[in-house]
């Protein structure tokens, strides 16, 4: 054996993953991914990328937007989308939501475009009147674009997209509206052209329950006309060749075929369970866990950190910890000991939050199951949270299912 190898010892059953993405991916996408490879002309490749395309302007709810489909993380597509609608010199709008906004902002001024940044308020959404008056002082309408996170994973706070075309609206900009739908999309509703959102971008590993590496970018005819006209140099992310009946051109390259036949089959399941009922399910399981954390809260030792109850999001839970508390120890009892994988804080979350993911391909015994890891790794590290955390999951699942 190499003596550079690492060793890992037998677990029996299965490491249960809750972090907010990756998330499970379904057996039926495992097993549509382990068919072979096609050459280029196959017509299968041509079927497997339209029925991806599909799948996102359904998810979307849009029915013309153009769908660009890229081997890529969502930072990649934070690119791509960036450099097709904005110029090195150019100004956009970036709302504060925390560590992802901050984050975009950076990627954003490292590519040459000037960057408005809203503050965040920690524990809250966007407020929509902050978005206003920075478009009204704006005089000169230099801003081309407002970006928008729809659901932070780093701090599980969702913003109304509605709310903030409003006030784009108000303000009477003709700003771009950009959202980022990477943690929200197919766990929570979105209606792309009902909402006048002009672009999104997301990534296949979250409520797309797919494995990481394949992002994506959408765009409306609005955000088509500016890419056209954008002299910001591109190649790669370019929304204009990529914008092709043939599959080479759709990937400026070979196609990741084998996650596009896995999302293929996950666009599959949300259709055979409904969309609506897919909701449904985000929702019930979001309230399992939040009677869970309510309960545990009681005894001051933790609190949710999204301090607007309507706000805290369907795909993840932020647990902010009291001061002594290690939450990486929480998370590595919870890990090692209970075989239940959380997240830890991002950013200026580091150190003081550990996250609970609940989104994608899970059902109601699954969280029960990771409430139940939790609860016993906080109990053992002698942090004290009662005795009625997992029990008010149960009771919320009894009386809501």
């Amino acid at each position: 054996m190499n003596s550079a190898s690492t060793t890992f010892p037998h677990i029996p059953g299965v490491r249960a993953l809750h972090s907010p993405g990756p998330s499970n991916v379904p057996k039926a996408v495992l097993d549509a991914m382990t068919n072979q490879p096609m050459d280029m002309g196959d017509p299968r490749v041509d079927a497997f990328i339209a029925g991806c395309e599909r799948g996102l302007r359904g998810l979307l709810k849009t029915k013309s937007a153009e769908v660009f489909l890229y081997a890529a993380n969502g930072h990649g597509v934070w690119e791509a989308l960036t450099v097709n609608v904005a110029a090195p010199g150019q100004k956009v709008l970036i709302l504060g939501t925390g560590h992802f906004s901050d984050s975009w902002a950076v990627l954003t001024e490292a590519m040459g475009i000037e960057v408005v940044r809203t503050p965040y308020v920690e524990g809250f959404p966007i407020d929509p009147d902050v978005l206003e008056k920075a478009l009204r002082a704006d005089t000169k309408k230099e801003i081309v674009a407002v970006f928008a996170v729809h659901t932070d994973t780093a701090s599980s706070t969702t913003s109304d997209i509605p709310a903030l075309r409003r006030a784009i609206d108000a303000a009477d900009h003709p700003a771009l509206f950009v959202v980022d739908v990477v943690a929200s999309l197919g766990a929570t509703n979105f209606e792309m052209d009902a909402w006048g959102v002009n672009a999104v971008l997301g990534a296949s590993q979250k409520g797309l329950m797919s494995p990481p590496g394949v992002g994506f970018c959408v765009a409306d005819e609005k955000a088509m006309a500016v890419c056209e006209k954008n002299p910001a140099p591109r190649y790669y992310w370019d929304w204009r060749s990529r914008r092709s009946e043939l599959s080479y051109r759709k990937f400026c390259g070979t196609p990741p075929q084998n996650l596009l036949m896995g999302m293929q089959a996950a666009f599959g399941l949300i259709e055979k369970e409904g969309l609506e009922n897919v909701f449904a399910r985000h929702r019930l399981l979001t309230g399992a866990v939040h009677a869970a954390v309510s309960a545990w809260a009681e005894e001051g030792n933790l609190q949710f950190l999204c301090q607007v109850p309507e706000a805290r999001s369907v795909s993840v839970t932020t647990i902010l910890v009291a001061p002594g508390i290690d939450p990486e120890k929480i998370r590595k009892v919870a890990r090692e000991k209970f075989q239940v994988m959380i997240a830890g804080g991002l950013g200026p979350f580091s150190g003081r939050v550990f996250r609970i993911g609940h989104l994608g391909d899970l059902n109601s015994a699954m969280i029960l199951g990771a409430l139940g890891g939790v609860e016993a790794a906080l109990e053992s590290l002698g942090i004290s949270v009662g005795s009625q955390g997992v029990r008010r999951a149960v009771q919320y699942l009894a009386e809501h299912s």
